[in-house]
């Protein structure tokens, strides 16, 4: 039971930490092309 009381404050903390960074890089507008530069391999510019 110590083991409980020791590790889930720790799991939430982390998981909050993580939410955090998510939506700081969400803002910064990390995900907002996905698609476009896996498919610029497939395009052929002269």
């Amino acid at each position: 039971m110590s083991a409980i009381l020791f590790l889930l404050p720790i799991a939430v903390a982390l998981g909050g930490i993580f939410a955090l960074l998510f939506a700081r890089a969400v803002v910064a507008g990390q995900f907002d092309d996905l698609d476009d530069p896996a498919e610029r391999v497939l395009h052929d510019d002269d």
